[in-house]
Order: structure tokens, then sequence, then C-alpha cells
């Protein structure tokens, strides 16, 4: 079957750095709108418009540097930080002392907190408390006395700009611990997928080999036990496993990176619909009937055959279980919202707790030849033995989710 890996990227800064540059625009434009209302508290005229070409000029021209944290160097945040201590210290230059008195905006105006708020989508708190101090001073400069209002408008932009850096901290963790988590339950689901196959096939040929081996003795014996030993080890490779490390991006604000490894589109899941009764009728033996609907059974090619590979597995759990003189029924059932196929034995049924122990001891045919199967198909497998009245599982897969894909 053919497969790819798709890469999962996850980030919450990207979002922060569009609302970024939004905000440096608006501000901008709120900043000459300012301006204009009160352009004639300004002594010195020709140094506020100079400064203004030079905020409007940069401010458009460095739009693409606050996309992303790879693009916003640290060149620029001081050139960006400069920009706006220099309009701050202006000001009175600029402006008669009522409006400096009167506590009037500076030049700048709330544009400074743009290039505080970039030091800490950047580089967190440390860097967004790094930035404020500067701009605390500078006000207190402007003003020449610290003021009540100014006071208040440094302790708020030193709050809000280390809160802001200290909330893209902890959203930077929560990422990784989520790629983690969606490494670690993409990886479980692709090990499953392997143990089922190696269940199907190799486990159950070394435990052939192994009883075999055991009863005619000599070197066959001796394979025997060979064989016994390489299905303990290979079933506890199986229900271990290892896990890769998840990657994260070196450009912080794309987030963390997660491998998801999938079918390929030109694989089975371009298939069409399929006839689930055609996969179950080669089951029908001499002591296993089969009753199936007189209409197919349409499902999609990867839910039919996992489906399918279900039954097969627990008709080997009937033939290994239950005895040679054991009979079998399969029943398929064509409901309106799901399919149900029911796989019925006349065996001496399984002790309580036997499955939970076979588990233990890494035989996982119940819980991945059939219960993990069905949990991929977003369907369920419900198994009910009585001892001395044999064992019955219960297969039931939606059809709205085997239309929508098989994940």
């Amino acid at each position: 079957m053919a497969k790819r890996v798709r890469v999962i990227r996850m980030s919450v800064e990207q979002p922060l750095w569009r609302a970024l540059s939004g905000y440096r625009v608006l501000t901008m434009l709120y900043a000459i709108g300012l301006f204009a209302s009160a352009y004639d508290e300004f002594d010195r005229l020709g140094i506020a418009i100079a400064f203004y070409v030079v905020l409007v000029v940069w401010t458009l021209a460095t739009l693409p540097r606050v996309q992303s944290a790879v693009a916003c160097t640290k060149r620029f945040l001081a050139v960006d930080l400069a920009i706006a201590l220099t309009g701050i210290v202006l000001t009175p230059i600029a402006a008669d002392d009522h409006h400096i008195q009167s506590g009037g905006p500076t030049l700048p105006s709330i544009w400074t907190a743009g290039s505080v708020l970039a030091y800490a989508i950047k580089g967190g708190w440390r860097w967004a408390a790094f930035a404020s101090t500067p701009v605390a001073v500078a006000n207190l400069i402007e003003r020449g006395s610290p003021a009540r209002d100014t006071v208040h408008n440094v302790v708020l932009v030193w709050v809000a700009s280390i809160a802001i850096g200290y909330v893209v901290e902890v959203a930077r963790a929560s990422e990784r611990t989520l790629a983690r988590a969606l490494e670690i339950e993409a990886t479980t689901r692709e090990r499953e997928r392997l143990a089922r196959d190696i269940h199907d096939g190799v486990l159950q040929v070394l435990a052939m080999v192994q009883r075999r081996g055991a009863v005619l003795g000599g070197e066959a014996g001796e394979l025997g036990r060979m064989a016994g030993e390489q299905e303990i080890a290979l079933r506890t490779l199986v229900s271990g496993g290892l896990v890769p490390v998840s990657r994260v991006s070196l450009d912080a604000a794309e987030g963390a990176v997660v491998r998801a490894v999938e079918e390929d589109e030109d694989g089975d899941e371009a298939e069409g619909a399929v006839d689930l009764r055609a996969l179950l009728a080669p089951y029908a033996a001499a002591k296993v009937s089969f009753a199936e609907p007189g209409a197919p059974v349409p499902l999609p090619a990867p839910a039919a055959k996992e489906l399918a590979a279900a039954v097969g597995a627990a008709l080997d759990n009937v033939r290994r279980h239950a005895g040679e003189d054991a009979r079998a029924w399969i029943l398929v059932e064509d409901e309106p919202r799901e399919v149900v196929v029911t796989v019925r034995d006349d065996g001496p049924g399984i002790p309580e707790g036997r499955l939970a122990q076979a588990e233990g001891e890494g035989r996982l045919g119940v819980a991945l030849s059939i219960r993990g199967r069905l949990r991929e198909l977003g369907g369920s497998a419900e198994l009910v033995s009585i001892p001395g009245q044999g064992t019955e599982v219960e297969l039931k897969v939606p059809k709205a989710r085997g239309k929508a894909g098989t994940r």
C-alpha cells in the first residue's frame, strides 16, 4: 500500500503577526490624525511633518517584516524601536509647552506599542520587558516629570507587553505538547496497523511451527522451540515499539511540526465501493456458514478490506481456540446507518479474564486484529462469550464514516 508523509504545522503566532501588521498601519493613521487635529499646538511643524514622512514610509515598507519571526530580525526590531523613541523625544522639541503640560500625545502616539509588541511576539516576556524600559524612560523625558497620566501609560505598556509575551511563550509550549501528542497518536496507529499485519501472518506461522515442532520432537522440536522464542520476542517488540521525537520548526512562528503517515491518494483510498459479500464469501467452508443479504452491501474498499480482515481474525481465533470440531456462523446485516457483521461459534467459550491476560502476554489478536481495525474505521467490536456456549463477535461499521474515509 503506497504511503506518503504529510507535514502538519501548528502555529498560534502567525495570527498575532498578521494582527500586528494591521495594528501598525491603523496606529500610524491614528497618529497622523491626532497631529492634523492639533497641528496648531506645534511650533516646529517641519520637524513633526518630517517625522511623519519617515513613519509612513517605514511602516508601509516594513510590512513584510512583521509577517513572521524569521523576517522580524533583531536589527529590524532595534531600528523600529529607535524610530518610536526618536518620535517621543522629538515631541517636546516640535510641540509647544501647552501641548506637553496638558498631556498631549507624542508624535508616534500608540504606534510605539507596536514596536514593543513585536519584541513580545518575537522573544517572549523578557524581550517585552527589555523593549518597554526605554519607552518608559523616553516618555518620562518627554514629559519632564513623572505625571500621573504618564506613569499610567508607562505601566500599561509595560504590563500589557509582558503579559502578551508570556502568553506567547505558553502558547509555544502548548504547541510542542500538542505536537508530541499528535505524533504519539499517529505513531501508535501506524504501529497497531503493522502489529495487525504481523499478527495475521508471521506470529501465527511461528505459533504453528512451535506447536507442530513440539508434537514431532527431535530436530523439529528444537526448531519449534526457536520459533516460540522468536514469537515471544516479536510480540514484545510489537506491543512495545518506539515513538519518534516530534520535530519543532526552526522558525518559532511556524509552530510545531508533526509527521502524519497517510495512505497515498493514488492507493487504496482512491478505490471505489466494493460489495462486502464478495470479500466474506471465501470464508464459507464446511464448518463455516455464511448468511448474507440478497442485495449488495457496498462499502469503501479500505473499510471493506479491514472489516473482512477482522472477520478473518475472528475465524482464526475459532480454529485455534474452539477446537477442530467447532462450527462458526457469519451473518451480514445491512442497516440504514451501519453494516453489522456477526461471527459466532459453538466452542467452549472464553474464560473470564482470559482476554486481559492474553493482552498482557503480548497476544493482541482481539485487541489489534479485531478491535483495533474497527476502531480505525470509526466502528466498534463487541465480544460476548459464555463458557460452554461459544463466543459471539459483533462488528459494526458506520456507513457515514466509511463514505468520508477510514481516518
